[in-house]
């Protein structure tokens, strides 16, 4: 077991496996057996992945979202300036690289998992286009926070951190506007993460 616990890789691949043997178990137990093979739309098996891949990344975007804003940079100014480049040039770097690609497979797996649900157009127009019911319109707000929120990491908070960072070469004032920039649209995400999370479990337990 230390063999597994001390590589994160090995960590990881294990507890997919552990995921992998409980769906097998699942369908043991389901003796009608698990409908894999008729078609993508609609199917509740695919259903079911998706929004499992659509949950953990979600987990992985919004953890480090709110790792950040309620760990990282409301800490940086009790960091002793020697030490800084550590999380600078180190930890804040890999943080984000996880933290945008986690934002993408979020906005991914939930838009398909919208299609195939059969939701996907209901829910983009909130339902002022073809109809649909609250629960079309309340998941529709929170997916369009969630693409508000992902357009922000990619469009905005990632080419400031480049350059807050000194991932690309900038002078000293727009290092210090950029990271002022990043961290507004980071926190803008932090406040939208609230209600875009409401939403989506509204969506799922109220309606």
């Amino acid at each position: 077991m230390s063999a597994i616990l001390s590589s994160l890789r090995n960590t990881v691949i294990f507890g997919f496996i552990l995921a992998l043997a409980l769906l097998l178990i699942s369908f043991y137990i389901n003796s009608g057996g698990v409908d894999i093979g008729e078609g993508f739309k609609g199917n509740l098996f695919w259903m079911f992945i998706f929004r499992w891949l659509h949950v953990i990344s979600g987990v992985m975007w919004i953890g480090l979202l709110w790792y950040l804003n309620f760990i990282q940079i409301p800490n940086m100014p009790n960091i002793p300036d020697e030490q800084k480049p550590a999380i600078s040039k180190v930890i804040a770097p890999a943080t984000l690289w996880w933290f945008r690609w986690g934002a993408m497979a979020t906005i991914i797996t939930g838009l398909l998992l919208a299609y195939i649900s059969g939701y996907i157009h209901n829910a983009m127009t909130l339902t002022l286009v073809g109809g649909g019911g609250p629960n079309e319109l309340f998941i529709g707000i929170g997916m369009w926070l969630g693409i508000i929120m992902w357009f922000n990491v990619w469009f905005v908070i990632w080419p400031n951190q480049k350059k807050a960072l000194g991932i690309i070469e900038v002078d000293a004032d727009t290092k210090a506007s950029s990271a002022r920039t990043a961290m507004l649209f980071s926190r803008t995400n932090t406040l939208l993460s609230i209600p875009m999370l409401f939403c989506m479990v509204l969506a799922q337990n109220i309606f």
